[in-house]
């Protein structure tokens, strides 16, 4: 089981751009609160996923090949920000504050951050976003509105995620903590200082996501 490391960087009116891109690169990912602060959090062990190698399950594979959804690359990023910042109860614990949604905007806008979305019929009904930097991949958070037909939409911009990162090199895919969701994907725990040293490795090369 992962236990988190807090550090506490202050309120939200300090995060910016280049503080984000500093922290990932340093193993540290952030978390908003209620009250606008921003909490940066590292893990050990790490929660990573495979790339290239995701567990699908059959069902999944089923529905990738039909695939329903209009898949598409970085066209609605901040839209998905949001979407991923809705209260979804103990789901989301609307850690995803404004404040960040403009700063992750501009990292996206700079070209270090990313969307992969599935759209049904004009539709945005799923998607997922994370920063990449070098040859790593930093997954932050995904969403599904099956109430617009998009049940599944953010397992299939997983597998799309999955085969872009192949194909560019990268390295590392950090999906940060374990979960539920996510294990049945095939992620593993590693121990801190392996990951560091992926980290370090990762960052340092250079890729087209």
């Amino acid at each position: 089981m992962s236990r988190a490391l807090y550090y506490h960087l202050g309120p939200a009116r300090r995060f910016d751009s280049a503080t984000l891109l500093e922290a990932y690169a340093s193993g540290y990912f952030p978390m908003g609160d209620e009250d606008g602060a921003i909490q940066w959090i590292t893990s050990d062990p790490r929660f990573v996923l495979p790339i290239g190698n995701l567990h699908v399950p059959r069902s999944l594979a089923r529905l990738a090949r039909k695939c329903p959804f209009e898949l598409r690359v970085d066209t609605a990023f901040r839209r998905v920000m949001e979407f991923c910042a809705q209260d979804r109860g103990d789901e989301n614990l609307c850690w995803i504050t404004p404040r960040m949604v403009d700063v992750y905007t501009e990292l996206h806008r700079a070209g270090y951050a990313h969307s992969v979305e599935a759209w049904l019929g004009g539709v945005l009904v799923g998607g997922l976003y994370g920063v990449s930097i070098g040859a790593a991949f930093f997954g932050e958070s995904m969403f599904t509105r099956v109430e617009v037909g998009g049940a599944n939409a953010s397992k299939l911009c997983l597998l799309e995620l999955d085969r872009r990162l192949a194909a560019g090199g990268y390295q590392l895919l950090d999906s940060q903590e374990e979960n539920a969701h996510m294990a049945q994907f095939g992620g593993v725990l590693v121990e801190y200082e392996t990951y560091m040293a992926k980290l370090e490795s990762a960052v340092a090369s250079n890729t087209t996501f």
